[in-house]
Order: C-alpha cells, then structure tokens, then sequence
C-alpha cells in the first residue's frame, strides 16, 4: 500500500510526461519484477513514439516511430483495442529487444471516449503474482497521460493558461482549499484537500469510510457556520488523517460566495491547528499544574509547621546573619520567655541563647557548606536542670550557591550520657564476668581432662572385659563340648544300655549344655566383633538355597513347636553379595526368634527383589505376641530383652538382635522390624545384590 501511495504522489507532483513514464516503468520494475518494459504515447495524434524505457538500452533515444495510418502494424492494433493483449512477434528493432510474447497495455484515462488511448505500455516476463499490481499501475499510468494530455490541450487558450496558473498556485498552497456549493458538493480543491475529501476507484475499504467521515463532518460545519451567518465564519473543525488514521484539528475559515447562474458557493480554507489545540492544551495543564503545586506547597508548609512542632527535639532556623527566624515550641520552652515569666526564668533563657549564637556564629564563620556538629550544655529555664545537648546544623542555599537559612537541631544527649555512664558501669561487670568466666573455663577444662583420662580408662577395661570374654568363652567351650560329646556316647548307648529314666536325666543335660554353648558362642561372636576380630568374606549366595539350609538346620525345632512354617522365594532372584555363614546365621536368629515368641499360628519366611534398590530382602514374619512400639528401637542393644524380669517366659541372653544387626552392617545389608502387639511381628533383612556396589 505504501508503495502504490508513492507513485500516485510522484505522479500528482510532476507535469512531464516522459518523467512520468519513466518513474511509472522504474516503479514496475522494482515492485513488480518486471525487467524490460517500454512505453509509447501517441504524439500529433498522428505517431505513436517511445517515451521511456526500461533494461531495453537505448530504445528512447532512436526515433522509432509508428504511424496511426498503418493499420496492419501490431502496435496500432494493440493500440486500438479496448483490453491488454498478447503480441508474439515485433518488427526491428522492438523485435530484437523482446524476444518472447509481449503483454501490451493500452493507455486511457476513465474519462476517455471507447477506442481512444493516449499511449501504449509493452511489458515483458509478468509474472502471476504481481498482474493485479501491473494492471492497477497501468491505470494509474494512463489516468496520468490523460490528465497531462487535457493539460495541454487545456493550456492552448488563455482562459486555460490562467485556470492552469490558479490550480498551480492552489496546489502550492499547504492547508486545503476547497470551492463547494450550498449542500456541500465538492468543485473544486486543491491536491491536500483532495488527501481528505476524495478517493480513487481503487482506495481500500478504510480510505474510503475516512473520506465519507471527513465529507459528512465537513457539510455539517458548513451547514452551522457559513450559512447560518452568512458571512465569513470560523470554527474548528476534526478530520481523519486518511493514510495515518490519525484525527487533526483544523480550523475551518468559511465565505459564502454568490454567483448568478450557480448560486451560493462557498469558499473554505482549512488550517491545521492539531499542534496549536495541543499546546493549547499543554499550556493548560501546565497552569492546573502549577495551581496544584501552589496548593501542594501550602499544604506543604502546613505540615511542615505541624512535623516541626511534634518533634521531640528542638528545631531552630536562623538566617544569614544569625538571627533566630523560626522554632518549633520544644524550642520556644528553651530559648522563649513567656509574658509574665520570672527573672531567673528570663536569665536562664538569655544565657541559652548566648550559647546558641556563639554555636551559630561558629557555623556562619565556617562556611556552612557542609554538616556542622557541636555540643552544648543548656538549661530548662523552668527547672534550672542542665541539659547537654548535640547540636546538628545544616544549610539552606539558592542556587546561586547563597545562603538563606541555617536549620540547627538540638538533641538532648541526657539519656546518651546516662547510658554513657551505664555502659562504664556494664564494662567493669563484664570484666569481672569475664575473669569469672576464665576461671571457670580453666576449672572445666582441668574436669574435661580428668574425664577423658576417665574415658581412656573405661576403654582399656572394656577392651580387657572384651578380651576375658573372648578368654573365657573358650575356656566355656572346650568342657561343654566335652559335656556334649559324653551324652551323646550315652545316649547312643556306646557305653552299655541305660534306663529310661537316665535317657530322660542325659537329654536334659544335652539341651541345657546346647543352650550354654549357644550363650557363650553369642558372647563370643560380640567380644569379636567389639574387638574388631570378626572375620568376613563376601561372596555370592543364592537366597533360595541359602533359606533352604536355614530350614534345614532348624528343622527338629520347627517340628517340635507344631506351628505351620513356610518359606517362599520368588523365581528369578538374583544372587547376594554376603558371607553365607553370616547371613545363615542371622536368619537362624530371626526364626529362632519367631518360633520362641510365637505360641500359636503361622511363621512365614519370604524372599524377594526390592524395587528401589539393588537388593533382596528376606523378611521373617510371625504371629507371635508382638513388641511394642516404644521397645522396637531398644530390642537391638546388647543383653536387651522386651520382658528383662528374672521370672520371664522364654529365656536367653538378648545378644541374637543385637548380633545379627552388627553382622549385617559388616556385610552392607540392613535389618527393620515392623511389629505390633498381640499380632505378631516381621523383620526384614535386605542384602545388597552381587556386584552393586563396584
């Protein structure tokens, strides 16, 4: 769109026709991809001669003319038709510049009668994507020759000569000039007014919806205005800016003109005042603007009076030469003496001011550009108490760099030098606290030593207690075995046949000596580990195989309890990274366990893959008589039992928890308990899987 709106523009502003043309074929060229054109216009009405060309050399300047007379001529026939058309083949030397079909354009205006052109464009290589674009700059072409053509033929006599100097000058004029009669027709207007009140045959929807809009606002005007006065009006007037879709102000200077023959007309000159509407309005905000700031800065000083006066401390304000201007009335207590008031009162109030304008007058010989500080002692005039205050001083200057007033706050430093005094005070406590605590750090690190010998103490006598036990374990062992192996030899009959009544005597002793190895075995395997000694070797284990030897050794035991006790292992598991002694005997534990507290019901042994973690837990599950909750984190400490009383049910030295939870840590693996009174309990072993954790 802004393309075509620069052609119609360049076309508007030029007179020339070979100028025209040739800005119309270069524009072609550029917008449309149409390499090579040439352009004909029909001179004396008698040739048809080149008048611009475009990638064809130099055509233009070879006088190459065609006459009209030559009817057969393919020029003359494209001429002459009403539509484009399609020529094959040129004689030289067009021939030789266009080498393929020609599209031909004849070239009229809307207004020119059937069969009449003013010139001829040849066009080559068009493609199907710009034809809309070429027809429509085809036309705009042509309205232009027309239009430079009635020109001419316009300016051959002097009334068109003087007509053609009107619209010239009409043109050069920058504000629309339009001549209308009584009901607002347009008759004539100058090439801006044309921009707002007329649109081609090809203008877009919005063109022309802005132009209907500025043509109704502009009759309304009128019809208010010029003649309803009847004389010269003014008014303003708002139009839509059709290429921007902007609205501008205008002001609208209207003179009703009589004519005999036509009427009224009227003669309207529009003037843009959008600018002028703006700074007009800007001049006005900025006077409510300024207005309000005055308002503001009344305001302004009304709270400042109230802040000055609600501050606790004194505020003074001198000006140049030292004189006090204005105080807030903590001030006026200070350096104001009220009618009526005593003489001591009033002399106390003088000598505060002596010191106050000796301060000041330190400020005023400094320079007071910058901050100045001091202190002061004054006086309450009303209670002869001293009061010692900070002085804080600062300057008020123009501009210029004058000065005009110095603003001094006086802060009451009684309080500051109280807790001055305080302070001292604390210090000294604190340095009493502090040797205090120096003694005492000193008394507590001489008790920290003496505990640590302590520590170091307990640890040698526990690793001697570790070490007898380990000691006497196997001082345990060695007659307990012998103990077994006799009964045995009994009991098998190897020495001769005993009674009845002694093969009962020989099996009570057989698993009271089994329970005694069992303890001492147990506290054998804890002074081990305690002492570091316990030997481990890690390798793979089958779970099924090694749950399977577990139920094995332990059946005569599950076959006298009467309970229902299984084992399930899920197909597939992979192997485990354990010693397979030490994961034996863990779950010999748990399910020693489970057959001890488990009167009646079932026990469950069950194997299966984590999915989390590389890891197969064997949990061992009963329905026992449960723990509760507050001992399951107690059941793994050494010599601990839920029921610790001498007369408990199920006997034992509660080290098989304690051990097996240690003998899983030395293997990766991990014990939990899940338990709950009355209902049994599960305790699961997870051991790591065969080569997780390189």
């Amino acid at each position: 769109m802004r393309a075509r709106l620069a052609l119609v523009e360049w076309l508007l502003a030029t007179v020339d026709l070979q100028q025209s043309a040739g800005f119309a074929l270069e524009w072609l060229a550029r917008h449309c991809d149409v390499p090579r054109t040439v352009c004909f216009s029909v001179a004396d009405g008698k040739r048809l001669m080149p008048t611009a060309e475009m990638g064809l050399g130099s055509l233009v300047s070879t006088d190459v003319p065609v006459y009209l007379d030559d009817q057969n001529h393919p020029l003359v026939v494209a001429l002459r038709r009403a539509a484009p058309s399609r020529l094959n083949g040129l004689p030289p030397p067009l021939g030789a510049a266009f080498r393929r079909p020609i599209d031909a354009f004849p070239l009229r205006g809307h207004a020119a009668p059937d069969g009449t052109a003013n010139g001829l464009l040849l066009a080559d290589s068009i493609r199907p994507e710009y034809r809309a674009d070429v027809h429509w700059a085809v036309g705009v072409l042509g309205e232009q020759m027309a239009r430079l053509r009635s020109r001419d033929v316009l300016a051959e006599t002097r009334f068109g000569r003087e007509r053609l100097l009107l619209m010239g000058t009409l043109n050069a004029v920058t504000d629309p000039i339009l001549l209308t009669d009584a009901e607002g027709r347009l008759i004539v207007a100058n090439t801006v007014a044309e921009r707002f009140f007329t649109a081609p045959d090809d203008a877009s929807d919005g063109l022309r919806q802005a132009v209907a809009l500025n043509n109704m606002l502009f009759s309304a005007a009128l019809s208010s205005s010029a003649l309803d006065s009847g004389g010269p009006s003014r008014r303003e007037l708002v139009l839509v800016d059709a290429s921007e879709g902007s609205d501008l102000l205008f002001e609208l200077l209207s003179t009703p003109l009589r004519s005999g023959s036509d009427g009224t007309v009227i003669a309207s000159v529009l003037r843009n005042v959008t600018d002028l509407g703006r700074a007009t309005r800007e001049i006005r905000d900025s006077y409510d603007r300024l207005r309000l700031a005055q308002a503001q800065v009344r305001d302004q000083g009304r709270r400042l009076d109230l802040i000055i006066d609600s501050v606790a401390d004194p505020i003074l304000v001198t000006d140049a030469a030292g004189d006090i201007a204005l105080m807030n009335a903590r001030a006026e207590r200070l350096f104001a003496a009220q009618a009526g008031a005593s003489s001591d009162v009033a002399a106390r109030v003088h000598g505060n001011a002596a010191r106050f304008s000796s301060f000041a007058s330190g400020v005023l010989a400094s320079g007071a550009q910058e901050v100045s500080r001091g202190e002061m002692t004054l006086v309450d005039p009303r209670t002869n108490v001293p009061m010692p205050v900070e002085a804080i001083a600062g300057a008020v200057l123009t501009r210029q760099g004058e000065l005009i007033w110095i603003v001094t706050i006086l802060h009451d430093r009684t309080e500051s030098v109280e807790r001055a005094l305080l302070y001292e005070e604390v210090k000294r406590a604190s340095l009493e606290l502090e040797e205090r605590v120096r003694v005492a750090t000193r008394e507590l690190a001489e008790q920290n030593e003496t505990l640590r010998r302590q520590q170091l103490e307990l640890e040698q006598a526990s690793a001697l207690k570790s070490q007898f036990l380990a000691n006497m374990s196997h001082e345990f062992r060695t007659p307990l075995n012998a103990i077994l192996g006799y009964t045995q030899i009994l009991l098998q009959g190897i020495s001769g046949t005993i009674a009845p009544g002694q093969r009962g005597n020989l099996a009570s002793i057989d698993a009271n000596a089994r329970q005694m190895l069992s303890l001492v075995n147990e506290v054998l395997d804890l002074s081990r580990i305690e002492a570091g000694r316990m030997p481990i070797s890690l390798t793979q284990v089958d779970v099924a195989e090694l749950i399977e030897s577990v139920m094995t050794e332990l059946r005569p035991l599950i076959e006298q309890s009467n309970l229902a006790v299984t084992a399930e292992a899920a197909p597939g598991l992979p192997p485990i990274e354990a010693d397979q002694q030490k994961a034996r005997q863990i779950l010999v534990n748990l399910l020693t366990n489970a057959l001890k507290f488990t009167p009646r019901g079932s026990i469950c042994v069950r194997a299966r893959r984590l999915p989390q973690r590389p890891a197969v837990a064997v949990a061992v599950q009963d329905t026992g008589i449960g723990i509760p909750t507050g001992e399951l984190k107690s059941i793994f400490e050494d010599f601990r039992q839920v029921d610790s009383s001498t007369s408990r049910e199920h006997g034992g030295a509660g080290l098989g928890l304690s051990i097996s939870r240690r003998l899983a840590e030395m293997m990766g693996a991990d014990i939990t308990v899940h338990s709950q009174v009355g209902k049994g309990s599960t305790f699961t072993v997870s051991f790591p899987l065969a080569g997780a954790r390189s």
